[in-house]
């Protein structure tokens, strides 16, 4: 466990962008440039305007707009004016070329110019996409090279450890390891505590009626991402406008028009209500802007648990190879196997039980998003995120109840400053905790599960049981291996874009701060083994494996991230870009608050070092260049190298 703990620490590291730009031309009919034309760009939604200048050569250029859709307008003394409106997307330059006519006004052309291979999804395709459960990350697959993890454990299963390494839907992103990815919500990274993607107990990232915006990066990265050898999965929150919009939406699904499982006796029942709204609307005309959205799941899903249990001959000692005398202190155990309700299994001492469980989920997401315009040059945004589930079932001999437990928050903070019209600062705040509660036995189902005179330890209830021809018994409360995770990540980053000539250019910080406290406590009632059953009624175990009371303590890792880069988005040619880019990373030995860390330094050494630090690792000349060429030969042919 600790391994895995100080492994998640050394993930790569990304940068986020959260917001596009803009470039073109300004040009009269004939072609030639039109100097000195005002250019005024103005969000359709909140009607903030960023105004900049046509140089000698007609070109003009703005950073830093928050996605969403824009008017562009120029206008000079002699020419009329033209109008054209695009859509501003994060992480992407956007390219409008107007040309300015005495009578008539003719649409700009827009075309992306960067090298970055992905693509953008509207808001709409992440609202109306049929995706079961209406996560919003799943949209990524609908980019090239994108692909859903199919190996992943069950989500629907509290046994089944998929929570140890996140709950999350796992994506693998031009064949790379899901835990690769980067997970990016208003800029502010959202992995978990295994770097894998964010996610409820039930592996749903909810929330789609909030994503504005959705983007994904899946090669060729600028200097301003880093943090991750995977893909980048980039999403911004709605903001609201002057305009009043909202939503009431529920999605029922049952098991109505299901068909029956191969294994089930019958139907079991299913029933899932996802509901919410979502809404926004000004506080203040052009200047103060406020969005909300709650999103609810209750579900109840029956699954069908199919066992290998004791026959009613085998449980008096009649079996197949001969009789054997129960051992008596196995008897009060032989309560916790149920007698087989179908068939019995040749040579005869085994037989099946089969029972139907209702695996319960209760889930609640909340996102609430802030806009405020100060004055012309200054924007502050704060988005903040509360999502909780928990999942109940049975465990698998019907004996108790099993549960999991997710719990997350997210807070970001922006405030951009714009120096002078090609010149913009944006300093980004966040922090991101995530909870995950394993092992959970919330109550029984057999009495016995209760009962501490069955322990293997003193004032312990039984402990789990595995018989190599039977189904495990995984024990009574408070059996179950316990992992409890608690993330909490404090991020910051600054960043400068402004514009000289041809040139786009973007520099920036960014500093992180991991505390990762963990719990892991295997098998704390113990787990008897044997080899067969006439070993276990005899009371002849091969092993026991138990943890001792005092044994287990909680991990405190910490870890410090920091990066800075450079980046310059050459304008060559009208239609051909070369990006340029240099970015560096540092990252500090994980380390434990509490100074509980052990590592064989040498194979050659008697005993483990313990303590701080966990290994060593000098390196400080993580530099990491990038260069791409982006050509634009037509509005539907493009080369990205």
């Amino acid at each position: 466990m600790l391994a895995f703990g100080v492994l998640l620490l050394f993930s790569p590291w990304t940068r986020a962008q959260v917001a596009g730009g803009l470039h073109g031309t300004s040009r009269d009919p004939s072609g030639a440039p039109v100097s000195n034309a005002h250019i005024s760009i103005k969000n359709l939604a909140t009607n903030n305007t960023t105004s900049v200048t046509s140089d000698a050569r007609g070109f003009y250029s703005a950073s830093d707009l928050p996605p969403g859709n824009y008017s562009v307008t120029a206008s000079m003394t002699g020419f009329s004016n033209v109008t054209s409106t695009t859509a501003i997307t994060s992480g992407n330059l956007s390219v409008v070329n107007l040309t300015l006519q005495p009578a008539s006004n003719r649409p700009g052309h827009k075309t992306p110019a960067t090298s970055s291979m992905g693509g953008v999804v509207t808001s709409e395709t992440v609202r109306d996409m049929p995706v079961n459960g209406r996560d919003w990350t799943q949209a990524a697959t609908l980019q090239a090279g994108v692909s859903s993890v199919r190996t992943q454990p069950d989500a629907t299963n509290t046994s089944s450890g998929r929570g140890q390494r996140g709950f999350g839907a796992q994506i693998s992103v031009s064949g790379g390891r899901p835990q690769q990815n980067n997970y990016l919500l208003d800029g502010i990274t959202i992995n978990d505590y295994a770097n894998a993607a964010p996610g409820s107990v039930l592996g749903l990232d909810l929330g789609a009626d909030a994503v504005e915006e959705f983007s994904v990066v899946t090669s060729n990265y600028p200097a301003t991402y880093g943090r991750s050898s995977g893909g980048v999965i980039n999403a911004v929150t709605r903001s609201g406008s002057n305009a009043f919009h909202g939503t009431i939406y529920e999605f029922l699904r049952n098991s109505a028009l299901d068909a029956r499982n191969f294994f089930d006796v019958t139907k079991p029942p299913f029933r899932r209500n996802q509901f919410g709204a979502s809404a926004g609307a000004p506080i203040q005309k052009d200047r103060t802007f406020v969005f909300a959205n709650y999103e609810g799941l209750r579900q109840s899903l029956g699954t069908t648990q199919v066992d290998t249990v004791l026959s009613l001959a085998a449980r008096s000692g009649q079996l197949s190879s001969g009789n054997v005398t129960v051992d008596s202190r196995v008897l009060p155990y032989l309560a916790f196997y149920p007698l087989p309700n179908g068939r019995i299994l040749p040579p005869g001492d085994t037989g099946i039980f089969t029972f139907s469980g209702q695996q319960v989920t209760r889930e609640d997401y909340f996102t609430t998003r802030l806009d405020r315009k100060f004055r012309e040059l200054d924007n502050l945004s704060g988005t903040y995120v509360f999502d909780i589930a928990k999942t109940i079932q049975p465990d698998k001999l019907d004996t108790k109840l099993t549960g999991v437990q997710s719990r997350r928050q997210l807070f970001t903070l922006l405030e951009r400053h714009t120096f002078a019209p090609q010149t913009v600062n944006s300093l980004r705040l966040g922090f991101n905790r995530v909870v995950a509660l394993l092992g959970q036995t919330p109550g029984a189902i057999n009495p016995l599960a209760a009962e501490v005179s069955l322990g293997f330890l003193p004032g312990h209830t039984a402990g789990g049981i595995s018989v190599l021809e039977l189904t495990d018994f995984a024990g009574g409360l408070g059996a179950n291996s316990v992992f409890n995770f608690h993330w909490n990540s404090i991020q910051a980053y600054d960043d400068i874009a402004l514009t000289k000539g041809n040139h786009s250019l973007r520099f920036g910080v960014s500093l992180e701060r991991i505390r990762n406290n963990t719990l892991a406590e295997s098998n704390p009632n113990g787990v008897f083994t044997f080899k067969s059953i006439s070993d276990f009624l005899t009371n002849r175990p091969y092993s026991l494996d138990i943890g001792l009371p005092g044994t287990n303590s909680p991990r405190g890792l910490r870890q410090t991230v920091a990066s800075a880069y450079a980046q310059d988005d050459f304008r060559w040619y009208r239609n051909f870009t070369v990006n340029l880019g240099i970015r560096y990373e540092m990252a500090t030995v994980p380390s434990d608050a509490h100074g509980r860390l052990a590592t064989l330094r040498r194979l050659t050494d008697p005993l483990p070092y313990l303590g701080n630090p966990y290994f060593s690792n000098p390196t400080l000349r993580n530099f990491e260049p990038r260069l791409g060429l982006a050509w634009d030969r037509r509005a539907s042919a493009a080369l990205r190298i």
